[in-house]
């Protein structure tokens, strides 16, 4: 898909990221005025709850771009044998053995998936993860040969025909959860993730592109997305709706 690209306007005005594989924009109202200092950088936030907060929508956009962008379409859970694994890089050099023993059982081809970890009450960490393409289960056991795993294509209470984007957006919403839980896992300090490990991981070579759309109405800003896109988008969100919305004025489309 061609998108054009419209350079940022001297004066203030909307803009947008738009990510035309996953079918989505989010943007908001840019100032002329440069931004206030925020202060020391790398210091506590003046809000943890809020910045969790803020920080668990990015990830979780972020995880539904990606699945979206990739037709992530199946949904897998790995579970260890016997007493489980609690050591969370043990746990991330076990997924890379498992992803490489995986592609290389289908031939060698580098391929888009994503994983997140998710704690068990009583049985340390088992994985969820994501795919785009039909992976016999036998193939996935021999990957992994560390406990138990399951996959199943999600489209479960999806209207009949959904096609593999609306099939991939339901996957991301569960496995969303799973990066959410990882966010409230932490209020426990033996579950805290050691600095420099990722709440979920992605194979690389595969992050969607986007595309900046600058505008100076927020009704023009819509006009030239849905140019590019070819068609309106069927859903809109806007903080102007919002009471206790605190940001710039801000939007988000999905077609």
């Amino acid at each position: 898909m061609s998108v054009s690209v419209r350079n940022p306007p001297p004066r203030a005005g909307w803009a947008l990221s738009l990510c035309a594989a996953a079918g989505e924009g989010g943007g908001s109202f840019v100032s002329s005025k440069p931004p206030k200092p925020r202060g020391f950088v790398g210091g506590p936030a003046a809000d943890p709850a809020r910045a969790r907060a803020e920080a668990g929508r990015r990830a979780r956009g972020r995880l539904r771009r990606y699945c979206a962008a990739n037709r992530l379409t199946r949904l897998g859970t790995l579970t260890y044998a016997g007493e489980g694994v609690h050591d969370q890089r043990e746990v991330r050099q076990h997924v890379g053995v498992f992803f490489r023993n995986l592609r290389d059982s289908l031939g060698g081809e580098p391929m888009p998936y994503v994983w997140v970890p998710e704690w068990h009450k009583n049985h340390g960490l088992h994985l969820h993860f994501g795919v785009g393409q039909f992976i016999p289960r036998g193939k996935i056991a021999a990957a992994w040969g560390r406990g138990h795993v399951h996959i199943k294509l999600k489209s479960a209470r999806l209207p009949a025909g959904a096609g593999s984007l609306a099939q991939a957006r339901a996957n991301a919403g569960y496995l969303s959860k799973y990066v959410s839980k990882t966010f409230e896992a932490e209020d426990d300090p033996a579950k805290e993730r050691p600095r420099g490990l990722h709440r979920f991981d992605v194979a690389q070579g595969f992050t969607p592109k986007t595309t900046r759309i600058w505008a100076t109405s927020r009704a023009e800003l819509i006009e030239f997305a849905s140019g590019a896109m070819g068609g309106a988008p069927e859903r809109m969100w806007f903080s102007a709706d919002e009471e206790e919305w605190e940001g710039p004025p801000s939007l988000w489309l999905q077609w």
